[in-house]
């Protein structure tokens, strides 16, 4: 059998291809974008093929999947429809896969990637696993029993999914193009969980997730006290997160974790609860915790003379605030650029006004034009970053053919943010910087 993935570069799509290669499947892909992205790195360890036109040859035992941010009326979609080939939802290929093996899916409209990364390294580390993280990093094999998945919200594309153990880090109003609001999302949400075999872990500090009325068990994790694991004593120091984990008054841990933000105690926490379900004991756990290193575009940092260089995938104005704030916390004595690039009009119409507030966290604010390649501008008439900026208290429009504007800023932190492709202006930075 093989496998045909449209938009092989998008960060699900990517992860999924690299699974099947793993499977041992030959599988290729096609993408419209050139310009190299994070997600490609183990694409190219297993050689599989990238097409950016429309030569690649397909026969009848090939499966083709395609991200949905690719139109029907989209060339490579048409020339495959109109050879008359199925195209089979990509989430559906997903899910036969958490079938066919104990699945541990990560779920939440935040820190899914994060705390599927902290599971995944400390399960693979002892027990084995088979994984699948949103930041294009994918591995398999089949003997193995384990399986640790991100799975997203999008699109309720996480329905088709069968999981054993499900982890939910926290429910806010996103994907507004594809969500009829936030009550839509919770009960989406609730069908998943309810779908869990053996347990759901779910942050109990997070008011919608109260709100699910859970037919399976449950424990609950989080800040507050009415939490059955309670974090406590978080502190962001040059090394890392450092925090005490208890559970009914009963210290049981203390843990660092080389990542910054007290939100990264929670991730930690839920990540400690599953393993040690899974039957890891917990002085293996917390050091592995001290081994551990972030996904992918999560807090990813450079040092460039006296400069520092962050690049985040967030995207969501909760993910801006939280990046910033770890950014302030670990770098007090220097000033923090934000740099952010929207993705969706929606989002943007939707968020605006958040995502200044968040941008105001950092000390310089810079926004670049909206970014989206499955939104019409016309369809959102009046709908700009100069929304965001116009609510900012030190904000600017960032040329993204001149960097300028940022140079004046040298030997400070530069935040870089957004899930569309911003690596050129970072790039640019940096090559400016050493020079």
């Amino acid at each position: 059998m093989k496998y045909y993935c449209i938009g092989i570069k998008g960060s699900g799509m990517a992860t999924l291809a690299c699974l099947l290669s793993d499977l041992g499947y030959e599988v290729s892909g096609y993408d419209d974008v050139k310009d190299f992205k994070f997600t490609e790195k183990g694409l190219d360890q297993r050689g599989i093929k990238i097409y950016y036109d429309n030569s690649k040859e397909i026969d009848e035992n090939t499966i083709i999947t395609a991200s949905k941010a690719f139109s029907e009326d989209h060339k490579e979609i048409k020339r495959i429809t109109d050879l008359g080939y199925k195209i089979t939802p990509y989430n559906e290929i997903i899910g036969d896969l958490t079938n066919r093996f104990r699945t541990v899916s990560v779920t939440g409209t935040h820190g899914k990637t994060t705390t599927s990364s902290m599971i995944s390294h400390i399960v693979n580390n002892t027990l084995g696993c088979n994984y699948f993280i949103g930041d294009g990093r994918g591995h398999a094999n089949k003997d193995n029993d384990l399986f640790v998945i991100e799975s997203d919200e999008f699109n309720k594309h996480f329905l088709a999914y069968h999981p054993s153990i499900s982890v939910c880090t926290n429910i806010e109003l996103e994907h507004t193009e594809c969500y009829d609001g936030l009550e839509d999302i919770i009960n989406t949400f609730s069908t998943f969980l309810n779908k869990s075999k053996e347990l759901n872990v779910v942050c109990g500090d997070n008011p919608n997730i109260r709100k699910i009325n859970f037919s399976n068990k449950v424990i609950y994790y989080g800040f507050n006290e009415d939490n059955e694991y309670v974090v406590k004593n978080v502190e962001v120091k040059e090394d890392g997160t450092h925090f005490d984990i208890y559970k009914e008054n009963e210290l049981l841990t203390s843990i660092m974790v080389p990542v910054y933000g007290t939100h990264m105690a929670l991730n930690a926490t839920a990540a400690f609860i599953v393993c040690t379900y899974l039957g890891i004991d917990k002085d293996t756990i917390k050091e592995l915790f001290s081994e551990f290193k972030n996904a992918e575009r999560r807090f990813q940092e450079e040092i460039v003379g006296d400069s520092v260089i962050i690049d985040d995938y967030a995207h969501h104005p909760t993910e801006l605030k939280v990046t910033l704030e770890a950014a302030k916390a670990k770098y007090k004595d220097k000033d923090i650029i934000g740099i952010f690039k929207p993705n969706t009009y929606s989002r943007t119409k939707d968020f605006y006004k958040d995502f200044a507030t968040a941008m105001d966290i950092s000390d310089y604010a810079y926004v670049t034009e909206i970014d989206c390649n499955r939104e019409k501008a016309e369809d959102y008439p009046g709908v700009s970053s100069k929304l965001i900026l116009d609510n900012t208290r030190n904000g600017k429009l960032l040329d993204e053919n001149d960097i300028s504007d940022l140079l004046t800023h040298k030997g400070n932190v530069f935040v870089f943010m957004s899930c569309a492709s911003i690596s050129h202006l970072k790039e640019k930075l940096e090559e400016s910087l050493k020079n």
